[in-house]
């Protein structure tokens, strides 16, 4: 599906390609989940992938409800900017290192869940209408849920088989 441009379809397309995710990671083994990826990956495993959607939904929560109050909020993060992102990702991956797959696991369904909330309590204008929020500037806000959400779970998606790929061709 092209790029979701109204909430039925952000709505479809978030969960089709969650779906698509936690569909593929289930069919693995318990070793695979675990298995640390190739050298040379910011993303140690597939923990730290989803550790990683798990804060960008925490993230994009925060700055709505910020953003709600009439603040504009940190994006991408306090001290970062998106010039900067490569770092804020390590940083992200340092804080989750110290949890097990199935915290982060858990955490990560329960932020989709809130972030699925919080679509449908929107109306069409409120995310697809530009300057509906100051905070978002000339981006709709869908714009940025489709980023935290659908788009990023490909992203995802990839950088698992890719790893899971490359570590199934080392000695």
């Amino acid at each position: 599906m092209p790029r979701p441009k109204n909430k039925t379809e952000l709505l479809e397309e978030s969960q089709k390609q969650y779906n698509n995710l936690l569909s593929y990671i289930s069919q693995l083994s318990e070793e695979e989940k675990t298995k640390p990826f190739p050298e040379g990956m910011l993303n140690r495993n597939i923990r730290d992938v989803l550790a990683h959607l798990d804060v960008w939904h925490k993230m994009m929560l925060t700055w709505f409800e910020t953003g709600k109050k009439g603040i504009k909020p940190d994006i991408p993060a306090k001290g970062f900017t998106w010039k900067t992102l490569p770092e804020l990702n390590r940083l992200i991956q340092k804080n989750n290192e110290g949890l097990t797959y199935d915290e982060v696991f858990i955490s990560f369904g329960l932020s989709y869940q809130e972030i699925r909330k919080l679509i449908i309590s929107l109306s069409e204008e409120e995310l697809f209408e530009k300057n509906t929020y100051a905070w978002t500037g000339t981006t709709t806000l869908g714009a940025y849920l489709i980023s935290a959400t659908s788009s990023h779970y490909v992203w995802a998606l990839k950088i698992i088989k890719k790893a899971l790929r490359e570590t199934k061709n080392q000695p």
